[in-house]
C-alpha cells in the first residue's frame, strides 16, 4: 500500500508542477486552487508512504516520478525540446528509481 501512495504522490507532484507552468502562463484562481490542491495530497501521500518506505529510497523514487512526468508531459503539451540526451538523462533517472526500489 506505500508503494501505491508513493506512486500517487508522484504523480501529484507531476500535476502540481504543470500548474506552476500554468499559473506563469496565466495567472488564474483554477490554477492556483488546483496547484495547492496537487501539491498538499503529493506531501500528504509522500509522508504516509515514509512509514514503510525509507526515507531516502521514498524521496528519491518521488522526485524520480516527478521530474521525469514533468520533463516528459512538457515534451508533450508545451513542445519542449526532445533530443536525445535529455531522453538518455530521463532514463536514468528511471533506472535509479527503479534501482532504489529493487534494494528495499
Amino acid at each position: 500500500m506505500s508503494w501505491l501512495a508513493l506512486g500517487l504522490a508522484g504523480c501529484f507532484e507531476v500535476i502540481g508542477v504543470l500548474n506552476l507552468k500554468r499559473v506563469a502562463m496565466k495567472k488564474g484562481r483554477s490554477s492556483i486552487i488546483l496547484l495547492i490542491v496537487s501539491f498538499f495530497f503529493s506531501f500528504l501521500l509522500l509522508t504516509y508512504a515514509m512509514i514503510q518506505i525509507p526515507m531516502g529510497t521514498a524521496y528519491a523514487v518521488w522526485t524520480g516520478i516527478g521530474t521525469v512526468g514533468a520533463a516528459v508531459l512538457g515534451m508533450v503539451v508545451y513542445k519542449e525540446p526532445k533530443e536525445w540526451r535529455r531522453l538518455l538523462c530521463i532514463a536514468m533517472i528511471l533506472a535509479a528509481a527503479i534501482g532504489l526500489k529493487l534494494t528495499v
